[in-house]
């Protein structure tokens, strides 16, 4: 069992006292720095909440690829079967982990990012949700 404050808890109050007191208390370019650190601290917590779910990624290359291994070696498998004509956006669950993984890193690196919602919709459209 972990004590409290969690470590997404410190985070936030870390990027909270950037933004706020510490970033009020400096000159502008000073100012602009601390904000941008925040920022960083911001997209170091959403990474955190994110890795749960590279399981799901994982999953969705290895059925690509027909094998088992990490992130890494997975999508460099499925580049060279992209790059020899073996696989492409025809071949059944491909674009599903292109949308899939695309909105993953949106959601960490620009989570107000306006046209994730359209590609949300695509994505329940091709699993024939309403």
């Amino acid at each position: 069992m972990q004590d409290h404050p969690t470590p997404d808890a410190i985070l936030a109050a870390v990027s909270e006292w950037l933004r706020g007191t510490a970033a009020a208390a400096l000159p502008a370019h000073a100012r602009f720095e601390a904000k941008v650190a925040a920022g960083a601290v911001d997209l170091v917590r959403r990474q955190i909440a994110a890795q749960p779910s590279e399981g799901d990624e994982i999953q969705m290359l290895s059925d690509l690829v027909g094998e088992a291994g990490g992130v890494q070696a997975l999508t460099s498998r499925l580049c060279a079967q992209i790059e020899s004509g073996e696989t492409d956006l025809s071949t059944p669950g491909l674009p599903d982990l292109l949308i899939t993984t695309t909105l993953a890193k949106i959601d960490i690196d620009q989570p107000e990012f306006s046209a994730a919602a359209r590609l949300r919709a695509l994505a329940q459209r091709r699993k024939g949700m309403p």
